[in-house]
């Protein structure tokens, strides 16, 4: 914030305060959406976006960046929420906040760019098709008291329910999800939609109404398609008078005033049992957070990013919420493009988006009460689609093994059981791949035999994973006569752990028994510190 504070414009405050209410006013419906999908009253997901939005502005390190609820969070809080309950949300939502804030703090944010990209692809695609999942029911109008977490009890519900099919709803909800596709592309210059559009505008122009219909058109292409959506296809509902559920029906409606500060029941016996999704929280909002960031970094042109303050800004934020009854945030890749398409150039921009929600909501609370939860279903199945990189599917001919593996793995373990254990054998399997290439980049290659010396060049890594390469070695000085010289060119060893460390060391005693002696010629610096530590340096002769 202060760093782009310097040289402040008034210029530059006009583009904040207009990209500010945009962003603003395409919160509020994905606001409500990802809390009401979440399992909480849609004012859970408005307060976040209001106050998480404010402190990640004023405190992160991205200049642009907007955060708040994101639907990457939805299957994780609508599971604890039934496993753990409402109040144990709020203490891992504020533990995970701490924990990032632990992150940014001891300057640790660089590694979670250490995620294999397979394993943030394969959950955010499996997230996308639980998100879609989750909404079959409000698109369909179903009578399901409460759906289940998992997804196979959820296609059960959603069988065992189909005769409470609601046609009003689904009509709703497809309209919406069709509006937010068609939406931009009236607006693209390089759209058929477009060109038609334009077409009859040259047709209306010339029948005398061109500056009003141009006008018009500019006014209609910065409408975002959420809330074209959801006013025209709420105030539609509402003068039909159609049979499907709304925001009142369901919680009563948004309160009018500002939310109370209360403290959540907390002990240290109910933290222990929280720690799995506690850190899923801390690790999900830390990648998503630090990928939008860089996202906004590439389409924005501003200085790039401090991941590290950035976290403690999003610890901050998460920490914070719980005690007014809010979810858990981070940065929000399409708030946050918005938010620079419309001109964003500092952080100001995310306190006025936190501001209009603000005077939005204390100005239309009573009218969200007529607002159908399908249309909030149309828009989520929306972000759902946008969220979901589905052409790597297609990609995946292309790609190694390795990748394929870990993505698909991480993939099925998200919608089959939860992101929780998809993270963990995702990370185990790419640690388990990765020292399996490893260790096939690392060779022993035999340069010449004699009766009396042998020679070896080896290539790579020793370390752990690649020790058994070195048998072959041990297999000659066991089959050869006594007094055997070994020559180990290593001048293209490059790494040397010390389970490597240990095989040369049984190499040379197996050597040393049968009176020969080990010879190491053109060792590199790394080798050599390991070596030299331990003492074995100055038992072998060097060349």
């Amino acid at each position: 914030m202060l760093s782009a504070m310097a040289g402040y414009s008034r210029e530059r405050l006009f583009k904040d305060v207009g990209s500010g209410i945009t962003v603003g006013i395409v919160a509020l419906p994905l606001a409500m959406a990802f809390a009401i999908a979440s399992g909480l009253k849609p004012e859970a997901g408005i307060w976040t976006a209001i106050i998480a939005g404010a402190l990640i502005a004023a405190l992160g390190g991205s200049a642009v960046q907007i955060g708040g609820p994101a639907g990457a969070f939805i299957v994780i809080v609508y599971g604890i929420v039934e496993r753990y309950g409402l109040a144990n949300l709020l203490i891992s939502t504020a533990c995970a906040g701490v924990l990032l804030f632990l992150l940014g703090f001891f300057r640790l944010g660089t590694l979670v760019r250490y995620v294999p990209v397979s394993i943030v692809v394969g959950f955010t695609n499996g997230i996308a098709v639980l998100i879609i999942m989750s909404q079959v029911k409000d698109l369909l109008g179903l009578e399901i008291a409460r759906m289940p977490a998992d997804f196979f009890s959820q296609l059960r519900a959603i069988g065992q329910h189909i005769g409470t099919f609601n046609p009003y709803a689904l009509a709703l909800g497809m309209a919406c999800l069709l509006g937010l596709l068609l939406w931009p592309r009236l607006f693209d210059n390089e759209s058929r939609y477009a060109h038609a559009l334009t077409h009859r505008l040259i047709r209306l122009i010339q029948a005398g109404e061109g500056r009003r219909i141009k006008r018009a058109t500019r006014v209609a292409a910065r409408l975002p398609g959420p809330i074209v959506a959801l006013l025209t296809l709420t105030l539609l509902a509402y003068f039909l008078t159609l049979p499907v559920e709304t925001i009142g029906t369901r919680f009563g409606g948004i309160p009018r005033s500002l939310p109370g500060f209360e403290l959540p029941d907390f002990s240290w016996a109910t933290v222990r049992l929280l720690v799995a999704p506690t850190v899923t929280i801390a690790l999900l909002g830390a990648v998503e957070s630090l990928l939008c960031a860089r996202v906004a970094d590439q389409i924005s042109g501003l200085p790039r990013h401090d991941p590290n303050q950035e976290l403690m800004a999003q610890g901050i934020a998460n920490f914070v919420v719980p005690f007014f009854g809010g979810m858990p945030a981070t940065g929000t890749i399409a708030r946050t493009v918005t938010n620079v398409r419309a001109g964003a150039t500092s952080p100001v921009s995310g306190l006025v988006h936190s501001l209009t929600l603000v005077v939005v909501v204390l100005a239309a609370a009573p009218l969200a009460v007529h607002v159908p939860l399908a249309v909030l279903a149309g828009i989520l199945l929306y972000v759902a689609w946008n969220m979901g990189e589905w052409r790597e599917f297609a990609e995946l001919r292309r790609a190694s093994s390795h990748y394929r593996v870990i993505m698909l793995g991480t993939f099925f373990l998200t919608v089959i059981f939860d992101l929780t254990v998809a993270l963990q054998v995702g990370l185990l399997l790419a640690c388990v791949l990765f020292v399996r290439r490893m260790s096939s980049l690392f060779q022993v290659v035999q340069v010449s035999r004699s009766e009396s010396e042998a020679r070896f060049r080896l290539y790579g890594a020793l370390f752990f994973g690649a020790v058994a390469k070195v048998d072959p070695i041990l297999n000659v000085v066991e089959s050869a006569p006594q007094g055997l010289t070994v020559q180990l060119d290593v001048q293209s060893l490059q790494s040397l752990d010390t389970s490597g460390l240990d095989v040369l060391e049984q190499l040379h005693k197996a050597i040393m028994t049968r009176g020969g002696r080990l010879v190491l010629a053109g060792l590199n610096a790394q080798p050599r510190t390991v070596m030299e530590r331990s003492g074995f340096l100055a038992k072998v002769d060097l060349l």
